[in-house]
């Protein structure tokens, strides 16, 4: 089956009985005049990158630094390693709850330090006020369950002390 040749000047190179023409010039556009390399000064963004043409437009050049702070480039401010140690002695306290719940009171330490760490925060001006505050309640936190972990082992030690030895089955030895 033969299909009618394309209108509009397009050539299929396969077809046979047509003539390719050569292919066209990459730095002509579609109207014939060739694209300038360098920004003409008609050009509303000439300049603006330094003369690359091929640079967005409205973007300061690579290399230099932004007009605006941001993530990387932020005034760092000094952070308070006693609201560090804080929350890590609280953690540690959190996960000694595992030990019959008396490693606990490790975070008695950790919410003094997150309360000291937020006092120094106040007057140097320094960072970590998230730190001391999370050094704070899980202190206390791990605190108050490994005091009720004590009252519960109290409790049960005290009854199994008050238990009947008579109630025990002891003849078969």
């Amino acid at each position: 089956m033969s299909y009618p040749p394309p209108s509009g000047g397009w050539h299929d190179p396969s077809a046979p009985g047509q003539q390719s023409s050569p292919p066209a010039d990459p730095t002509l556009p579609m109207g014939g005049s060739p694209i300038p390399s360098q920004p003409t000064p008609a050009d509303p963004y000439a300049g603006i990158n330094s003369g690359d043409p091929y640079a967005a437009p409205g973007y300061a050049p690579p290399g230099y630094p932004s007009a605006y702070p941001t993530y990387g480039n932020q005034p760092s401010q000094r952070q308070n390693s006693l609201a560090i140690a804080a929350m890590i002695v609280s953690i540690v306290g959190a996960l000694g709850l595992c030990g019959y719940g008396l490693g606990g009171y490790i975070g008695i330490v950790g919410a003094i330090l997150g309360h000291v760490s937020r006092k120094q925060i106040r007057e140097r001006g320094e960072s970590g006020e998230g730190f001391a505050n999370a050094g704070i309640i899980v202190g206390w936190i791990a605190t108050a369950i490994a005091v009720l972990a004590t009252i519960g082992l109290v409790v049960f030690f005290v009854w199994l002390a008050n238990q009947d030895p008579s109630s025990y089955d002891t003849s078969g030895y």
